[in-house]
C-alpha cells in the first residue's frame, strides 16, 4: 500500500500540479503588491487623492469607554479592498490567459509540423532500385 502511494505522489501530474500551485501562490503575491502599491496609488491620485483601501461603508460605529478603551469594534464594509482584489484578479487572469494561450499556440505549432518520413531501409532501395533497372529492360 505504501508502495501504490508513493507512485501515486511520484507521478509527473502531481508533481507538476504542486510546482503550479506554488507558483500560482507566488504570482498571486506579486499581482496582488503590483495592484495595491503600484497601480492603485497613481488611480487614486487621479481621482483626487482617494486611497482605495480606506474606502468603507461603515455600519456600526465603535463603542468606546470613558477611560477610551474599544468594547466593540466598529463594523465596515470595505469595498475598497473589494476593489482592489476584482483588480487583481483581472490581471490574474489576463496573465494566465495569455500563458495558456501561448502554450496552446506552440502545441498546435509542434501538431501541424509534419515528420520528415523515415528513410527507408537500404534493402528496400537496393530492392526498389532493382525494379526500375528490370522495367527499363522490358
Amino acid at each position: 500500500m505504501f508502495n501504490e502511494f508513493k507512485e501515486f505522489a511520484m507521478k509527473g501530474n502531481l508533481v507538476d500540479l504542486a510546482v503550479g500551485f506554488i507558483l500560482g501562490g507566488a504570482f498571486a503575491t506579486v499581482v496582488k503588491s503590483l495592484v495595491g502599491d503600484i497601480l492603485m496609488p497613481p488611480i487614486g491620485l487621479a481621482l483626487g487623492g482617494v486611497d482605495f483601501a480606506q474606502l468603507q461603508f461603515p455600519l456600526k460605529a465603535a463603542e468606546v469607554a470613558a477611560d477610551g478603551t474599544v468594547i466593540a469594534e466598529e463594523v465596515v464594509i470595505r469595498y475598497g479592498n473589494f476593489i482592489n482584489e476584482i483588480i487583481a484578479f483581472i490581471i490574474v487572469a489576463l496573465a494566465m490567459f495569455f500563458i495558456v494561450k501561448g502554450m496552446n499556440n506552440m502545441m498546435k505549432e509542434q501538431e501541424e509540423a509534419p515528420e520528415e518520413p523515415a528513410e527507408p531501409p537500404k534493402e528496400q532501395v537496393l530492392l526498389e532500385e532493382i525494379r526500375d533497372l528490370l522495367a527499363k529492360t522490358r
